[in-house]
């Protein structure tokens, strides 16, 4: 039995496992329990993720994001779903070990991978263990909206097609509300952009959510750019195993005396509160709010989950590492938090 005595940070907390759930041969769900005094930090919005601290014997561990695949509005406990991956060691750990009973360190949910309005009409694409955070989403709307619901769900075949049951239960109990329509590589082959197209077309007006591999979320922008569908209707979720360690304690960085003089003032906007910052060059955002004691998003600090997105409103920045974000979104004034650092004297900006 995995049993974990402490935190390794402030920010993290151990949860039991309450089940463990087959989903297909290859993947299976973590039912967390939450005690009652976590409760508040452990609260989530439909397609958040948890990050996991997978325990390795020759690293120490490795932190895996996995999306929450539970609603908060229709399930009373979270739910991660893993499916493996080739040569993936966070995968193959978490459903070769972990049962029911077991602890397990976790990080607070976190990503901006969710809906502002549930009651929109959503079309949602998911391939494979995309299906996850999606499957949160389409469950909270049918549940606090009353838009029609479009899934587009591509796998290799029947057998591997994730939540098969609850689907196609879902599908029965809103019949005018969601259409699920299937795609299997068994059957007919990989959808080109010009099949995505013509599946999608007469669901223009919806709000685009996807998530799956890098090739089937390429085929999916470029069907809805063909349709005209604009940018700011269409949000992708994109993960990438994580090489830091992002349960690591916080440690405030030294300034010297002529980076402080020089630096940049930042006036950021979270959670309906405005600070006024002095702002290090070679600083992070992300690091100098940490400093400043503010519940900044993040996770894992590297550039590759997207936690810390945020808007440019007035100024610019320089980011080491942004492949997550489209060209389109960057052009928007979307950046990452944790690998933003100012090029410009005065900065605004809005998570």
């Amino acid at each position: 039995m995995t049993t974990v005595e402490v935190p390794h940070g402030s920010r993290s907390a151990v949860l039991r496992v309450a089940a463990v759930v087959a989903e297909t041969a290859d993947a299976c769900s973590l039912v967390f329990e939450v005690p009652d005094e976590l409760r508040e930090r452990f609260q989530y919005k439909p397609g958040q993720f948890l990050t996991l601290r997978i325990p390795s014997d020759r690293t120490g561990s490795v932190a895996r994001c996995y999306s929450l695949a539970s609603s908060p509005h229709t399930d009373d406990a979270p739910k991660v779903t893993v499916k493996r991956t080739d040569g993936g060691y966070g995968s193959n750990w978490v459903c070769d070990n972990v049962k029911a009973g077991d602890e397990l360190e976790v990080l607070p949910p976190s990503g901006v991978f969710t809906p502002k309005d549930l009651g929109a009409d959503l079309l949602l694409f998911g391939a494979g263990s995309g299906i996850t955070p999606v499957m949160s989403i389409l469950k909270s709307a049918l549940d606090q909206g009353s838009g029609r619901i479009v899934l587009v769900y591509a796998n290799r075949d029947a057998a591997s097609v994730i939540f098969a049951d609850e689907l196609r239960e879902l599908a029965q109990r809103h019949p005018g509300r969601l259409t699920v329509l299937h795609w299997l590589e068994s059957l007919q082959g990989l959808p080109s952009t010009e099949q995505l197209a013509g599946l999608v077309a007469p669901y223009t007006e919806h709000h685009a959510f996807l998530c799956g591999p890098k090739a089937f979320m390429d085929r999916v922008h470029d069907a809805l750019g063909t349709l005209g569908v604009p940018r700011d209707r269409t949000h992708a979720e994109v993960f990438n195993s994580l090489a830091g360690d992002p349960f690591a304690e916080h440690v405030a960085a030294e300034v010297s005396a002529a980076d402080a003089a020089d630096a940049a003032t930042v006036e950021v906007e979270l959670d309906g509160e405005t600070h006024e910052l002095r702002w290090p060059r070679k600083q992070t955002l992300v690091d100098i709010m940490l400093d400043k004691g503010i519940d900044v998003p993040y996770s894992c600090q590297e550039g590759e989950c997207g936690s810390c997105a945020c808007t440019v409103l007035e100024g610019k920045v320089e980011m080491d590492n942004a492949e997550i974000l489209d060209p389109e979104d960057i052009e928007n004034g979307y950046i990452l938090g944790c690998q933003a650092r100012p090029i410009t004297d005065r900065l605004r900006i809005q998570f």
